[in-house]
């Protein structure tokens, strides 16, 4: 062996060496992702696996797609299948509070382990390229006139798209209990629906639908922010007189019964990966506000979102 070699393999190995020994050992992880290839939680999950790489605390990251009730079921199978595991990770967000409060799961997500809020974005309504109707306006009327005839498209029952119709409803004077919503177990159901012309308008995350409506595929009329979103040239709601304003956010769960060491261990891996430049890459690509929040400050954030997002569905006669 050559001795420049013969140095940088004695360097290589100092380096693992210094290493803390919880970065070690969960250096393989496996990563839960609650729903099917082609939507936002398949797309951070990735997109966080690739961070975990590129920042050096992960030598591998292996997938699981497991989708259906809004993620409960990948829940289910994580809380049942990881317990202690130290190298398992779920991806979740909004969308599965949304469905466990409507769905009443088995299995709790409190029985996992919160690690931390990694994103934050809020829905984009569309239109198939081929739809009758033009604006949000147009969809109103319709709506007003026969709320069964305007087939809304998007996630899981719950899901952020689901209460934002339900609200748009209860805003223009529409019963929400008469709207007509169609859950899709995924991203990738939701957009080729869409695409097909199988619904009226379809509601996700912006980051979904960009390739789609920046081809003409589909037209955008309406997103859920409180203000336009940086470089989408698309009107909020409220500026159409719709008073309406939701986002949604997506996060990180470790596995049941792990010690409150491994729980530090992957909560320091987590953040390091959300500097990482793939990880700026990623927000970039897919015009995600970041939205860091680790600890327990993202343990009570969640509790709170619990509270928050029931108390909007029942004043919007979801539940």
């Amino acid at each position: 062996m050559r001795r420049d070699t013969f140095l940088r393999s004695l360097a290589a190995l100092a380096a693992v060496g210094t290493l803390p020994l919880s970065a070690r050992a969960n250096a393989n992880l496996k990563m839960m992702i609650p729903a099917n290839p082609g939507g936002g939680w398949d797309s951070t999950g990735r997109a966080l696996g690739k961070a975990l790489q590129d920042a050096g605390v992960a030598a591998s990251v292996s997938y699981d797609n497991k989708g259906g009730a809004a993620g409960a079921i990948g829940l289910a199978q994580f809380v049942n299948a990881s317990k202690g595991d130290p190298n398992a990770l779920m991806v979740m967000g909004a969308v599965m509070l949304g469905g466990i409060i409507t769905g009443k799961p088995p299995v709790s997500l409190s029985q996992a382990t919160p690690l931390a809020r990694l994103t934050s974005e809020y829905n984009v309504f569309v239109l198939p390229a081929s739809s009758p109707f033009k604006t949000m306006k147009e969809v109103i009327e319709q709506l007003k006139k026969d709320p069964g005839s305007v087939k809304w498209g998007g996630g899981s029952r719950g899901s952020t798209e689901h209460i934002a119709a339900a609200m748009i409803a209860r805003e223009v004077g529409v019963d929400p209990a008469k709207i007509n919503y169609v859950a899709f177990r995924g991203g990738g159901e939701a957009v080729a629906a869409i695409l097909g012309g199988n619904v009226s308008i379809g509601g996700s995350g912006y980051s979904e639908f960009a390739e789609y409506i920046k081809a003409g595929k589909m037209r955008a009329i309406g997103v859920t922010s409180d203000k336009r979103l940086p470089g989408v040239d698309v009107p909020t709601l409220k500026e159409q007189g719709i008073n309406v304003v939701i986002g949604n956010w997506r996060g990180v769960y470790a596995a049941p019964g792990i010690t409150g060491e491994q729980r530090k261990a992957l909560t320091d891996m987590v953040v390091k990966a959300t500097k990482s430049k793939a990880w700026a890459e990623a927000l970039e690509k897919n015009a995600w506000t970041p939205a860091l929040m680790a600890g327990p400050e993202f343990e009570k954030f969640v509790d709170d979102e619990f509270a928050s997002l029931r108390a909007v569905m029942v004043k919007s006669g979801m539940i």
